[in-house]
């Protein structure tokens, strides 16, 4: 997606949604739950209308995806030539992503730091070096992380908060030994990390 050079949280906020854009700082020091414990205090919400209802769950999934509007197209349209629900698959295509992968197996903090390690060829998918953030990984793949990077003060990290915080997902097997991440099957609704009413993007879609 295009470059933003603003604070993250503040998309966080025009949402309304906590997107941890900052990986693991925004479990411990987190300026939206500061700003929204006290706008509670601050009367009633506005109504939103159902275009915006709509619209807003596909922006959280995009931004929350660090992807830009025709890329998410792009998801989208693979997802709806799958089999299966359209948006539980797009949900599933957006988990599997190179990038994605890359995060949540501990290998960076944010999608931010993912896609840098993933650019600059750090990253590699059964043994073969792939520079493109989005490319779907699939069951069986294996993604590895150059060694010399893990005593990089970032990925150091990463990898230390991963294993205290136990926030590997169980359909990704990791060795810590080569630092390796096998996807040992396709991850359940319940196990990604996009979270929205993926039912609402569809009909954005189709109306």
């Amino acid at each position: 997606m295009s470059r933003y050079t603003e604070a993250s949280c503040k998309k966080c906020r025009k949402l309304n949604q906590k997107l941890f854009l900052k990986g693991y700082k925004c479990r411990t020091n987190c300026v939206f739950d500061r700003i929204n414990k006290d706008a509670k205090t601050k009367g009633r919400p506005k109504k939103m209308s159902d275009y915006g209802k709509h619209l807003r769950e596909k922006q959280i999934a995009r931004v929350s995806n660090q992807i830009g509007e025709a890329q998410f197209r792009r998801f989208f349209a693979m997802a709806s030539k799958a089999k299966g629900r359209t948006g539980e698959t797009l949900l599933r295509l957006l988990e599997l992503s190179l990038q994605n992968v890359v995060r949540r197996a501990g290998f960076s903090e944010s999608l931010k730091m993912a896609r840098q390690l993933v650019s600059h060829g750090h990253i590699k998918v059964n043994g073969r070096t792939v520079n493109i953030p989005s490319y779907i990984v699939k069951e069986n793949d294996e993604v590895s992380l150059d060694p010399k990077l893990a005593e990089k003060v970032a990925v150091k990290q990463s990898l230390e908060n991963a294993d205290k915080t136990s926030s590997r997902p169980s359909f990704i097997s990791y060795n810590p030994e080569n630092l390796t991440a096998k996807i040992v099957r396709v991850p359940d609704r319940s196990e990604m990390s996009t979270t929205v009413n993926e039912q609402l993007i569809v009909e954005f879609y189709s109306k």
